[in-house]
């Protein structure tokens, strides 16, 4: 009790001493105190002031488009091959191949980032599309299914539609350095997931292939020549060799799903047309935007009711496909918008969200490149659209780079395919797709980085675009 009582008395006798101290010097302060803290107060002032006028001067446009001649040279033929290699790697990944596009275009052919962006666009769109009209004749690789998963795809792509106009958008806005880092943090991440997604599968198929060779040797067949099969997502609806890896176009489309996600595509399009009448940021032109928000949100809630009831499942995940929390569906909704706003801000594929996702759901490999190519049919040729319309690129370049990408995605589809059946290792699209996003962190956040210390030695405006007064 007695060192209570002493610990409490030197307590109070600091913050008497304290006081007396303050007390002292509190007179003598107040002399300055006036003076000091006017000081304080403009050295502050300024510095906001300063804050502020670098990032938003509404007067200010630090974008000015760059197109080069449309000539014969050797950029053209070197930036035709690496988009061809770029296209047939990025459609088979599912990502779309954006990564390699933009700095190609930006450093070899010369564009200015923002209309490389753009133009990237086209050529994904072009990839896509060649590579759906692969798929839409194949089969899912262990259920009696299209390969394309049709619910999935409505579940995500409305979203996804969404969240490229609002991309789209802030591509005119952020300044380049943000896209930047936004872009690093987001793909050296999702590269890593799909990367540890990829060693997964591998190690089960690894396991597959060990045991079904145990089984042709205990036949007395020798076991050094596997025959490929699939991993499956769930118990084949559809056992033995009568499996059809092929059908036609017409009894492996599911209409109705696909007449939605039409319906979706044509009334974004209708608005945009409508927008680009409009004056920009009047009341008109904000009202159009946002009924975009009621037409996505309607028909990914159409979908995402249906899969909570178990009226439809994700089939191509087997019986885990019909199990799903309000949460997860929001979850799920919430990913397609930002694959879509990623897809519109830097002018890759939405894959390159979308297919991590897609496997972190339990779809194989396959399915989830198809699916995620499926979708981003829709959005890079929205995307294509509303670019046009901003003037954000030269159609002659955009017409012979599209015509090299459509046809890149068709070889890479056909030869991957080979190799997958060859190897017995669908885990190689995975890799693939990691790979792919992790090249394109680098490649892209490398020439941000550069153009970022470009901007800033000439003193260029380095801070957000004014929207209402962008001109193309």
């Amino acid at each position: 009790m007695a060192e209570l009582r002493l610990c409490l008395r030197s307590v109070i006798m600091v913050f008497i001493n304290f006081a007396l101290a303050f007390a002292f010097v509190s007179a003598e302060r107040s002399f300055f105190k006036e003076k000091f803290y006017s000081e304080t107060r403009e050295n502050e002032s300024s510095f906001f002031l300063k804050a502020i006028n670098f990032l938003w001067e509404s007067d200010q446009n630090g974008y000015h488009h760059v197109w080069p001649e449309f000539e014969f040279n050797w950029q053209i033929v070197l930036g035709t091959l690496i988009g061809f290699f770029g296209a047939a790697f990025g459609s088979v990944g599912g990502v779309g191949g954006g990564g390699i596009f933009v700095p190609m275009l930006s450093l070899i052919i010369g564009f200015d980032p923002k209309s490389a962006t753009a133009i990237s666009k086209c050529m994904i769109m072009g990839a896509s599309v060649s590579t759906v009209y692969y798929n839409l004749r194949l089969r899912h690789p262990t259920l009696d299914m299209p390969i394309i998963d049709y619910d999935l795809a409505l579940l995500i792509q409305p979203m996804l539609m969404l969240g490229i106009s609002i991309g789209v958008a802030f591509n005119v806005i952020f300044p380049d350095w943000l896209v930047t880092v936004l872009l690093i943090i987001l793909f050296l991440g999702t590269s890593t997931k799909a990367f540890l997604k990829g060693s997964e599968t591998w190690s089960k198929e690894t396991i597959e292939k060990k045991e079904a060779a145990k089984r042709l040797e205990s036949n007395g067949v020798s076991g050094t020549e596997v025959e490929y099969v699939p991993l499956p997502a769930a118990p084949s609806t559809n056992p033995g060799s009568n499996k059809k890896e092929e059908v036609s176009i017409l009894e492996n489309v599911y209409w109705k799903e696909l007449g939605l996600l039409v319906f979706v595509w044509v009334v974004f399009l209708a608005l945009q047309i409508i927008k680009q009448n409009l004056a920009t940021c009047s009341t008109a032109y904000w009202v159009i935007n946002l009924l975009q928000i009621p037409v996505a949100v309607g028909v990914s809630a159409y979908e995402a009711v249906a899969l909570y009831q178990g009226r439809r499942i994700i089939a191509s995940k087997g019986q885990g496909g019909s199990n799903f929390t309000v949460g997860q569906l929001l979850l799920y909704c919430t990913f397609g918008i930002l694959a879509g706003v990623v897809g519109g801000l830097l002018g890759v594929g939405g894959g390159f969200i979308m297919g991590p996702l897609f496997l972190e759901l339990g779809v194989p490999p396959q399915v989830s490149s198809a699916t995620a190519t499926f979708a981003m049919t829709f959005s890079s040729s929205m995307s294509v659209v509303e670019y046009y319309l901003l003037k954000r690129f030269p159609v002659p370049y955009a017409l012979y780079l599209v015509a090299v990408a459509t046809l890149a995605a068709l070889v890479g589809q056909h030869v991957v395919r080979r190799l997958i059946a060859a190897l017995g290792r669908a885990s190689l699209i995975i890799f693939i797709l990691a790979s792919m996003i992790f090249v394109s962190a680098i490649s892209l956040g490398g020439v941000g980085i550069v153009n970022m210390i470009g901007k800033f030695q000439r003193h260029e405006y380095m801070g957000f675009e004014n929207l209402c007064k962008y001109s193309g």
